[in-house]
């Protein structure tokens, strides 16, 4: 793959990039529909499952580990004549990475950039806000305090 697939330093992609991977199939099959008809899609890489190995650090901030495996599905296409636009998605699922892929190139297209994010990315991503705040809010409500009763003075 080149560098302009595997570049994603630039940080408008990075979050949409971020976003559309948490995005549910269903919820991606229906952006790429409402956007109508598309271009002829050209596959650099068609999509395939692989594997990755998932690293972690003691405390967050520790040690490198490697914590184990996950199945992972990337796809690499282009819209027409758009940038070259990649899907990576966790799970087997190639239909997600193809869309995933889609919506990359189309927004790195600075004409549509704007009213895709506006249309796609920000929807999915306050989706994602509320139902990350609402698994907080649950784990915060069974939430137990601990305290200890100090005896005499030693």
């Amino acid at each position: 793959m080149t560098n302009e697939a595997i570049n994603t330093s630039h940080p408008p992609r990075r979050r949409w990039l971020a976003v559309l991977a948490r995005a549910s199939r269903p919820e991606l099959e229906q952006a790429v529909t409402d956007l109508g008809s598309l271009a002829p899609l050209a596959h650099v890489r068609l999509s395939e499952p692989g594997m990755v190995m998932l690293r972690g650090r003691v405390g967050g901030t520790g040690d490198a580990f490697n914590l184990g495996e996950a199945t992972v599905t990337r796809c690499a296409l282009r819209v027409g004549a758009s940038a070259l636009g990649v899907g990576y998605a966790l799970g087997r699922d190639r239909r997600k990475a193809e869309l995933i892929a889609i919506l990359d190139a189309l927004l790195q297209n600075p004409e549509r950039q704007a009213s895709l994010e506006q249309a796609v990315v920000e929807p999915l991503a306050a989706r994602q806000a509320a139902l990350r705040d609402a698994a907080s809010r649950q784990a915060a409500s069974s939430k137990v305090e601990f305290f200890t009763f100090v005896r005499g003075e030693a």
